[in-house]
């Protein structure tokens, strides 16, 4: 079984380590870096840039996976099963959107462009990328095609992530082979 990790934007691939730690020995994880995925040095960081690099990543798995994300991995997640059900065995996504709060963007945007360059070097990505992936992502909305999502999922947002909430509760009501976790 391959199950592919997705982390969030501010997050890297070790924020999975712990997690993966108690997978059984037979489960074959893999973290990507989402921000790697913007190979071209000339190419702004962009939501469709990483997708279609996350495409070109998924192609490389022979079977279908298992595909766990929070929040912008859970977004990739969500978007990916969209456009290829037959290579997505199940998901699980944890404190998803699938249709982006635009004004809770712009606010985050707005912190964003206050804040020092150094509050983001934990995050793997340079000030202005965040600013210009964030931007990037206000107009997505999957809401339309929730119903080609078929494969068993799992949907998970804690019960005082009020900036999810709401998506979780619609994603489930909108997902025919779901079960949430609160």
């Amino acid at each position: 079984m391959n199950v592919i990790f997705l982390h969030g934007l501010g997050q890297s691939p070790s924020s999975w380590n712990e997690t993966i730690s108690y997978l059984p020995k037979d489960v074959k994880a893999s973290c990507p870096n989402l921000f790697d995925f913007n190979t071209t040095s000339d190419s702004a960081l962009t939501y469709k840039n990483i997708y279609l690099s996350f495409e070109k990543y998924v192609k490389t798995f022979s079977e279908p996976v298992t595909i766990c994300g929070i929040s912008l991995g859970a977004v990739l997640a969500l978007n990916y099963s969209i456009n290829h059900a037959e290579k997505v065995q199940s998901l699980i996504l944890i404190a998803p959107q699938y249709k982006m709060p635009k004004l809770l963007l712009k606010f985050q945007n707005s912190l964003f462009r206050v804040m020092p360059e150094k509050s983001f070097l934990g995050s793997g990505i340079k000030k202005q990328d965040m600013i210009h992936l964030t931007s990037s992502m206000m107009t997505l909305n999957f809401e339309q095609d929730l119903k080609n999502i078929l494969c068993p999922t799992l949907i998970l947002c804690g019960k005082h992530d009020w900036a999810n909430m709401k998506a979780a509760k619609a994603l489930a009501k909108n997902i025919s082979s779901c079960a949430v976790g609160i």
